[in-house]
């Protein structure tokens, strides 16, 4: 299995995972290979460091106690990651109700449906109008991979 580091036109740093270099081209070539977090298909590999498998586990000090090890990177998650956490955390805990979002937030403001968590789409027109009715809206704009089935 072969990791690259990718980065699409717009900057996004992204990992793709591939049977081989030359699988790796294939999907570049049929633009298969996009970013996940703008769509974009204009990907190339970034210069990257081999990737060695050490986990995040416990060991044990000459002294007998448990001592944290830290992973690799030792950073704080990037800006990005923690974006993609949340849109994941978004699409994962709320039901898509498409275009009718308006109408079906109504239903649910006024008890006519059960409450619910809910995302979709609507005009900037309707979601003031929600506002003013106080149902509480707010936009998000989620990565065009979290719209459709990855594989």
């Amino acid at each position: 299995m072969k990791v690259f580091d990718l980065q699409c036109a717009l900057q996004h740093v992204f990992e793709g995972w591939f049977a081989s270099e030359e699988e790796f081209q294939r999907q570049l070539g049929a633009s298969m290979v996009v970013c996940p977090l703008c769509g974009n298909a204009s990907v190339s590999k970034r210069l990257s460091a081999p990737r060695l498998n050490l986990r995040h586990a416990a060991r044990q000090s000459s002294t007998g106690q448990d001592v944290e090890t830290s992973d690799v990177t030792g950073g704080a998650p990037s800006l990005q990651n923690t974006w993609m956490a949340l849109a994941s955390h978004v699409v994962a805990t709320t039901v898509d109700v498409g275009g009718d979002f308006a109408d079906e937030a109504r239903r649910i403001h006024y008890g006519e449906t059960p409450e619910r968590a809910i995302r979709g789409t609507t005009t900037v027109a309707e979601a003031i109008q929600l506002l003013d009715e106080g149902i509480a809206v707010l936009p998000v704009l989620l990565p065009e991979t979290f719209k459709k089935t990855l594989q």
